[in-house]
């Protein structure tokens, strides 16, 4: 059971020297990288190089930071801000609507860019000023922008989906392509939940409409940010590319399979970010300097992201020559247990490695092996990939490490340890349930 203990010591090391020590989560993951390969004791050289070797092979970690640039230049061109201005349009004069806006916004914004501290920034920078205008409490405010940060990997395209796809485990039993839709419809009832959860929300707290010197009238706001809409293009043609529907006529027109020859997780976040250029040239800096800056920006993210990209694919490539994959799958099936009490076993443990990770590490950390186990225990593929998309989706509201309650909470300027409680409570056990629920077919995909 060596692979366990290091799994242990892993999660322990990074809880401890980012939650504890608050010390960089870059520095976390490669201090925690390197406690999984001393576990291979006198093979810890080689346990560390298959590691590194496997990282280093990885399409997903050029992919992944891809989406984090895509996310800034949403952000930056205002995008983001035509988006959910038509959306205010719509439901600003509900009650609560800009509750509403702000759940349905993150869930737009997480499926172009799917980045939790991306979308806790985009969306929680432009809503939560307008939810605590609208009788909504700044910490209450706070807490539905974390809780919503992770929607974007239950949506796809989920640069976590095709971590999860791309491994040997799931790859022989459900492709990228053949798990859209499923997740599509995973992904509908975690937003449908957030949706009646700010219906309790505003009847509990009475909150009411937007101040109506907010709101636009939708033919103004559609008038003024229509072209915004074309953001979804970049994504719609990858897909179209690779579906198979398409897949006759582009083998006979390009003379290969389109998912050979097209990459969905490199091309989405490539064509979203172009376009999104096109569309805000506006509001891009005219002189060198300018943008020098505005690289400036984004360039400070990379050293954080790439560094926990890439010893986070590390840490499951030691993993897995240690054996974990088996040991675990061997421990949870021992446990003789019901699917559905299998399947909440399954969720506790991503949820408890997404509370310091990122989705995609997460997913990569234990994914194939939360798969695993849950077929062992008779759940079919898609729900089992599926359910664990849902389960890592709770990183943004999983405390105490999570960047997006810090992010929302900085907004808000709230003290984050209030959210703590809120968060797990309405937002973790219950998506951890609804993954439970979506494993074992009562909820179908």
């Amino acid at each position: 059971m060596i692979g366990i203990w290091a799994l242990v010591a892993y999660i322990v090391v990074i809880i401890v020297w980012n939650g504890l020590l608050k010390r960089n989560i870059g520095e976390a993951m490669i201090l925690g990288f390197v406690a999984v390969a001393a576990f291979g004791g006198g093979k810890i050289f080689e346990v560390g190089w298959a590691g590194i070797k496997a990282a280093g092979t990885e399409e997903i970690v050029f992919a992944a930071l891809t989406f984090v640039f895509m996310g800034f230049v949403l952000s930056k061109t205002g995008v983001v801000d035509q988006l959910i201005a038509m959306l205010n349009s719509l439901l600003g004069k509900r009650r609560g609507g800009a509750g509403y806006v702000s759940t349905i916004a993150s869930g737009l914004f997480g499926a172009v860019s799917g980045s939790g501290s991306g979308n806790a920034a985009a969306v929680g920078s432009v809503t939560i000023p307008w939810m605590t205008k609208s009788n909504f409490s700044p910490q209450l405010s706070a807490t539905v922008v974390a809780g919503n940060a992770g929607l974007g990997i239950a949506i796809p395209p989920s640069s976590s989906l095709f971590i999860l796809t791309g491994s040997a485990a799931v790859a022989n039993y459900v492709t990228a392509d053949k798990l859209f839709l499923a997740l599509f419809l995973g992904g509908a009832w975690t937003l449908l939940y957030r949706l009646i959860l700010m219906f309790y929300f505003v009847r509990k707290h009475q909150i009411g409409a937007v101040d109506p010197s907010l709101i636009q009238p939708l033919r103004r706001t559609f008038a003024a940010g229509w072209s915004s809409l074309l953001v979804f293009v970049g994504i719609v043609i990858p897909v179209l590319l690779t579906s198979d529907l398409s897949a006759d006529a582009l083998v006979s027109w390009i003379g290969a399979e389109p998912a050979d020859a097209i990459s969905i997780i490199t091309w989405i976040p490539v064509l979203v970010t172009i376009i999104a250029l096109i569309l805000g040239r506006k509001a891009l800096p005219r002189r060198g300097a300018d943008w020098w800056r505005l690289l400036g920006d984004v360039g400070p993210r990379y050293a954080v992201i790439g560094a926990t990209l890439f010893f986070a694919f590390a840490a499951a490539g030691s993993l897995t020559e240690l054996g974990l994959a088996d040991q675990l799958a061997k421990l949870l099936g021992e446990l003789d247990a019901p699917a559905f009490l299998v399947s909440l076993l399954v969720g506790l443990l991503v949820v408890g490695v997404a509370a310091p990770l990122t989705g995609t590490a997460t997913i990569a950390a234990v994914g194939p092996v939360a798969f695993t186990t849950l077929m062992s225990a008779g759940v079919s593929a898609v729900p089992a990939a599926v359910a664990i998309l849902i389960f890592a989706s709770t990183e943004g509201a999983s405390p105490p490490g999570a960047a997006p309650i810090y992010i929302a909470s900085g907004i808000s300027g709230v003290n984050p340890a209030r959210t703590f409680v809120p968060l797990v409570v309405w937002y973790v056990v219950p998506i951890l349930i609804i993954g439970s629920l979506v494993a074992v077919g009562v909820l179908p995909v």
